[in-house]
């Protein structure tokens, strides 16, 4: 742990957009999913250890280890390099993302511990200094500290957290529990990732920025609620692979066909302008190569909104599966514990695992 030991200071202090100093960011830096795939490909099944709940098999969230028959630990690490300019904002988004997998497995955190890579020949000390003060301000909303963490000179900006949380074994909940006939509600608004693209090309407007810094440092911690009503059978935030990708995974870990509504489907206020405008995500083109045979689109569906269907989202919401009968009940506390954009998008059906869109 080396987070307090003294940075040292770059050898120009010219001022640089951090953006600049990336090749790409948020979790648009994230593998594609059919890299990821390639790269655990013949990776060791958890078998041998009874305790490990939830390993990598169906790419959930975070992975579980049961301590005793009260008691799960819940752990994950998620870093990436600046997706705004503001070292604040950065340090704030990112951490909001890395706490949001333990709420999505039902978890509630402990304790988390930085992950820090700068390029200190490029940045100033302070830089690196608002980054960490933003991450931490995220966890003491969250009522967790900072327990320590590493850090490294990097070739470009990095920050992340790895996060520790608990929960009872009774309240997990994985990607992978979605049920034939359940209704599936999202949390947040997409639209993040064509966001990104507009502000790094200087194009996006001040209110924007605003409305997305309240999305993307909005914490998912409603995800611990959920998990305590049994009505609510799988829950996964919607990152880097987008809405269509994250629900890949749960049609595929739960063995469904996922029905979204694209009427239904939230949007931030500016995204489907600037996605018609062509402002999206070398990440958006990579996500669709990778699983687009497992979904099936409208016919003559436009790209611009292809697009917006595997936008990468950073800090996303919470797509939750739950059954139909209590949604409206659910979408209601979900909206009442502070998530105004939060939508019914579509529903559960027995079939092969796939998402379609109509």
């Amino acid at each position: 742990m080396n987070l307090t030991s003294p940075l040292a200071a770059p050898a120009s202090a010219e001022s640089l957009r951090l953006t600049s100093l990336a090749h790409g960011g948020g979790c648009g830096c994230k593998l594609a999913p059919a890299v990821l795939q390639q790269l655990l490909a013949g990776h060791p099944a958890a078998g041998p250890y009874a305790q490990l709940l939830v390993g990598t098999e169906t790419g959930d969230d975070a992975a579980v280890w049961q301590v005793d028959d009260k008691t799960c630990v819940v752990a994950t690490t998620d870093f990436f390099m600046p997706v705004v300019d503001d070292p604040r904002d950065f340090g704030r988004i990112a951490a909001t993302n890395a706490i949001s997998d333990v709420y999505a497995m039902g978890g509630k955190p402990i304790m988390a511990l930085a992950i820090l890579g700068m390029p200190l020949d490029k940045l100033p000390l302070e830089v690196t200094r608002e980054i960490l003060k933003g991450g931490a301000s995220i966890c003491a909303e969250a009522g967790i500290p900072v327990a320590g963490g590493h850090s490294i000179d990097a070739p470009e900006p990095i920050y992340g957290l790895a996060v520790i949380g608990l929960l009872k074994p009774a309240n997990l909940r994985r990607n992978s529990g979605a049920k034939p006939g359940d209704a599936l509600i999202l949390t947040k608004a997409l639209g993040v990732g064509v966001y990104s693209a507009a502000f790094k090309k200087g194009e996006l407007s001040a209110a924007a920025y605003d409305e997305m810094i309240a999305s993307t440092t909005l914490l998912n911690r409603v995800g611990a609620d959920l998990a305590q009503d049994e009505a609510v059978h799988a829950v996964t935030d919607v990152t880097g692979f987008g809405i269509l990708g994250h629900g890949l995974e749960m049609a595929r870990g739960s063995d469904v066909t996922l029905k979204l509504r694209l009427s239904d489907l939230p949007f931030l206020s500016q995204a489907e302008r600037l996605a018609q405008e062509g402002r999206v995500t070398g990440a958006s083109h990579r996500n669709w190569a990778s699983y687009g045979e497992g979904a099936v689109l409208p016919a003559g569906l436009p790209d611009w909104q292809r697009h917006l269907l595997t936008d990468p989202q950073t800090s996303g919401g919470l797509l939750v599966s739950c059954a139909a009968e209590r949604a409206e009940a659910v979408l209601a506390q979900i909206k009442g514990s502070g998530y105004p954009a939060a939508r019914i998008i579509g529903s559960v059906e027995a079939g092969p695992a796939q998402v379609i869109v109509s």
